[in-house]
C-alpha cells in the first residue's frame, strides 16, 4: 500500500503528548534505582565501588522499557495516523435514476426483435436489476407524459407495471420528450444526490425543442439518450402479432428519426448511444450515472480519513506477551482473572450480545450491510433505527413484528409500510386506512396513492363477488365460491411471498389501471 507522505497526519495529535512521559520514564526509573547515584554524595566513589553488592551489569531490557514502548505505541495508535480518505458509511453510493420511455405508436415497429417496445421494456428491467439497492423510477411519454413508478429501491414495482406497457395505453400518439423530462425532474427534485435521466426513444418532435432545451439546461441531473430502432425502420405489428395496414392496404411502417435525435442531443449536450442486443448499453448507463454522482458529491463531501492506527495493536500485543515471563508477571494478575471468571449473570448476558464487529461498526451499519446483501432477517436483528428495522422485518416476511415496529412511528413512510404490511396480512380495509393516513401526512406520495387505488379496486371486486353470491341459492353459493377460488389467485396462509408475487396476487390488471390513469391525467391535453 503506497503512503502519500504529503497527506500523512494524525487525527487526534494531542495524544502524542504521551510520548514525553514514555521517553522520560526509563530515565526516571533508572535514576531512582541507581544505587551509585544515591550514595555518591555520601560515600567516596573508590570506597563505594567495594561496598555495592550484586551484579555489576543489568539486563538490557527491563520491564520499564516495555512499559514505555507500550505507552508510546498506544499513543501513536490512539492519535490516529492516516493518509487515506474514505466515504462515510451511509453516504449515497448509488445514483438515483429515472428512465423516460417513449410509448409512441412507432415503438411497435418490428425492425428490432421482437419489437422496439419489447426490447426497451427488457432494458428497463435489466437496468433496474443491475442497480440493486439503488432507486430507479419510470416515466412514459407520447403526446403526454406520465409517471409510472417513482424512484424506488423496490424492483417489484417495475416488475408489475413494465410488462403491461404498450403504445395502446397512451391517450394520444406523439413524441413529446419535453413533457417526459419535466415529470422526471419532478420525480428527482427531492433527491439530494445527483441523479441521471435516461431517454429511450426512436425519435423526437421538433415542435418541443425550445421547451426541452430550457428544461435540459436548467437541470442539475445528467441526461443520457438510448436510441431505439434501425435506419430503415420496420413494420408495425398489433397486439395480436399481425401487421397493421393503412387504408390503401399497405403495411404501416415505424420510422426511426435518427437525425432528430442527433440534433437535439447535440444541442443539449446529451451523450447518445444505441440500444444494443448485449449489455454494453446497460454498462454504459451504469458507469456514467455512477461517475456523475461521484463527481457531483466530491465537492460537498466532508473529508473522512481512514483510521490506520489499529495496525499498531499487533506490536502492542507482541510486547504485552513478552511481558509474561519469569519475574515480570504482575502479582495481582490472578486476582483479575478470578474477577473476570466470577462476573455476574447480567454482565454475561450483556457480553453474549456483543459481537466482535461491534468494535468496528454500529448496529445500523451492520444492519445496512446485511440489508444490501438481502439478508433481511439478520438486518432486522441488528438495526436500531426503527424505520430500517421495520423495512427489514417487512422484506423478511415477518409481518406481525414489522407492523409492531411501524406502529411506534407516526410518519408518512411508516403509515405506507403499515398499509403494505396489512395488505400482506389480507386486511385490505386496514391497509386502505393506512394509505389514507400516509397521504394525509404527505399529499405528494405516489407509491401510497397507487397502492391505495389498488386496495380500493380489490375491495370493490370482493364486494361485487359478495353481492353476486347473495342472489344465488345455498347450493349455488358453494359452487360459486369454489369457482371463484379456482379463478382467482389468493395468498396461502403462512406463506411468505415475494413482492412480485404479492403484487400479482392483487387480482388487478396493471394495463387497465395504467390506461385509465393515463386518460385521467391527460384530460383535455392536445
Amino acid at each position: 500500500m503506497a503512503i502519500d507522505i504529503t497527506a500523512f497526519h494524525f487525527l487526534r495529535p494531542l495524544w502524542l503528548l504521551l510520548l514525553i512521559p514514555a521517553a522520560l520514564l526509563p530515565f526516571a526509573w533508572l535514576r531512582r534505582n541507581d544505587v551509585r547515584a544515591r550514595w555518591r554524595n555520601i560515600i567516596a566513589p573508590p570506597l563505594l565501588a567495594h561496598l555495592i553488592v550484586g551484579e555489576k551489569t543489568r539486563r538490557r531490557v527491563q520491564p520499564v522499557h516495555t512499559l514505555s514502548a507500550l505507552i508510546a505505541l498506544g499513543a501513536l495508535s490512539v492519535a490516529g495516523p492516516t493518509w487515506q480518505q474514505e466515504r462515510p458509511p451511509f453516504d449515497q453510493d448509488k445514483a438515483p435514476l429515472v428512465i423516460v420511455l417513449e410509448l409512441a405508436r412507432s415503438m411497435d415497429a418490428a425492425d428490432i426483435a421482437p419489437s422496439r417496445i419489447e426490447r426497451a421494456k427488457q432494458k428497463v428491467l435489466d437496468l433496474a436489476a443491475a442497480r440493486k439497492g439503488a432507486r430507479t423510477g419510470l416515466v412514459v411519454f407520447a403526446s403526454s407524459a406520465h409517471l409510472v413508478v417513482p424512484p424506488t429501491e423496490d424492483p417489484a414495482m417495475l416488475d408489475l407495471y413494465v410488462p403491461a406497457l404498450a403504445p395502446a395505453l397512451m391517450p394520444r400518439d406523439g413524441k413529446n420528450a419535453a413533457a417526459g423530462l419535466a415529470i422526471a425532474e419532478r420525480a428527482l427534485q427531492k433527491s439530494d444526490a445527483a441523479g441521471t435521466i435516461v431517454f429511450m426513444s426512436d425519435g423526437f418532435d421538433a415542435n418541443h425543442t425550445d421547451e426541452f432545451l430550457r428544461l435540459a439546461k436548467a437541470s442539475k441531473h445528467q441526461l443520457l439518450w438510448l436510441a431505439v430502432g434501425t435506419e430503415n425502420g420496420g413494420p408495425i405489428r398489433g397486439a395480436n402479432g399481425e401487421l397493421e395496414m393503412d387504408d390503401a392496404g399497405h403495411p404501416v411502417t415505424g420510422t426511426f428519426d435518427a437525425a432528430a435525435i442527433r440534433k437535439i442531443t447535440q444541442a443539449a449536450s446529451i451523450p447518445l448511444a444505441s440500444m444494443r442486443a448485449d449489455d454494453d448499453d446497460i454498462d454504459w448507463v451504469q458507469r456514467r450515472a455512477q461517475v456523475y454522482l461521484e463527481a457531483a458529491q466530491e465537492a460537498k463531501i466532508v473529508p473522512r480519513w481512514k483510521e490506520t492506527g489499529y495496525w499498531l495493536v499487533l506490536p502492542i500485543l507482541l510486547i504485552a506477551l513478552y511481558c509474561f515471563r519469569r519475574g515480570w508477571t504482575v502479582k495481582w494478575l490472578p486476582v483479575v482473572l478470578v474477577a473476570l471468571a466470577t462476573t455476574d449473570v447480567q454482565n454475561e448476558a450483556r457480553a453474549a450480545s456483543f459481537e466482535w464487529i461491534d468494535l468496528f461498526a454500529t448496529h445500523d451499519q451492520q444492519g445496512r450491510w446485511s440489508f444490501e446483501h438481502a439478508d433481511y432477517k439478520r438486518a432486522a436483528q441488528r438495526f436500531d433505527d426503527p424505520i430500517w428495522k421495520g423495512r427489514a422485518q417487512y422484506l423478511a416476511g415477518d409481518y406481525p413484528d414489522a407492523l409492531e415496529t411501524f406502529a411506534r412511528l407516526d410518519t408518512a413512510e411508516s403509515q405506507f409500510y403499515i398499509g403494505n404490511t396489512l395488505a400482506h396480512l389480507q386486511d385490505y380495509e386496514g391497509a386502505l386506512k393506512a394509505y389514507d393516513n400516509a397521504l394525509a401526512r404527505r399529499a405528494d406520495f405516489p407509491d401510497a396513492r397507487a397502492n391505495r387505488d389498488l386496495m380500493q379496486k380489490l375491495i370493490k371486486d370482493e364486494k361485487d363477488e359478495g353481492d353476486e353470491s347473495t342472489t344465488l341459492k345455498p347450493d349455488q353459493i358453494d359452487e360459486q365460491k369454489k369457482k371463484s377460488k379456482e379463478g382467482k389467485q389468493v395468498l396461502v396462509q403462512g406463506q411468505r411471498p415475494s413482492e412480485e408475487a404479492w403484487m400479482r396476487n392483487l387480482n388487478t390488471s396493471p394495463a387497465a389501471f395504467l390506461h385509465r390513469r393515463f386518460e385521467q391525467e391527460a384530460g383535455g391535453a392536445p
